[in-house]
């Protein structure tokens, strides 16, 4: 399924070079990750088991956390300065990644603030976990953004050069 949207837009589906595949290859595990805390916040809504479920929930959020961070460094500190040099990054594809990257991390550390500092009561909970709700959702949206718009943009961007630039500097983020 992967170009449907470029092909439809009347551009040929484009094979990614390294850094742009190894960026999009960290995607499938972090949706499946998000996917799971997701399934967690919803049996909080339900109030089923919620107190072991909203720990186990932390726990997974601050794994989730961890790594998202470097996957995050690579894009905003590699991929995005260098698309931007090609078309700028205060409006257009960058200033919106870079917005829902923020979005997305303030929800979760919105979360993280709240849930590790002392007692709640369900409702607390429940409200809490709706902020890794609206994370989930902005994320899954922002992936699918990239893999079917920026990624193969950058591909079509960036010189053989650059490209090879790109592998190599995110290869440097652990």
């Amino acid at each position: 399924m992967s170009g449907c949207m470029s092909a439809m837009g009347g551009m040929p589906p484009v094979e990614l070079s390294n850094g742009l595949k190894q960026l999009k290859s960290e995607h499938p595990p972090l949706l499946t990750q998000l996917e799971n805390l997701f399934q967690l916040t919803q049996l909080i809504d339900q109030e089923m088991d919620t107190e072991k479920n909203f720990n186990e929930l932390i726990m997974k959020v601050e794994y989730f956390k961890a790594e998202l961070d470097p996957h995050s460094e690579r894009e905003e500190g590699v991929l995005f300065p260098m698309m931007g040099v090609h078309i700028g990054t205060t409006s257009g594809p960058i200033a919106v990644m870079e917005y829902e990257h923020d979005q997305a991390k303030s929800q979760i550390k919105a979360f993280l603030d709240k849930s590790v500092n002392g007692e709640l009561t369900v409702e607390e909970m429940k409200q809490s976990a709706e902020l890794i709700k609206n994370a989930y959702f902005i994320l899954s949206d922002h992936f699918s953004k990239e893999e079917n718009v920026l990624f193969p943009m950058a591909e079509r961007m960036l010189s053989n050069e650059e490209k090879e630039e790109l592998f190599q500097k995110i290869q440097q983020i652990k």
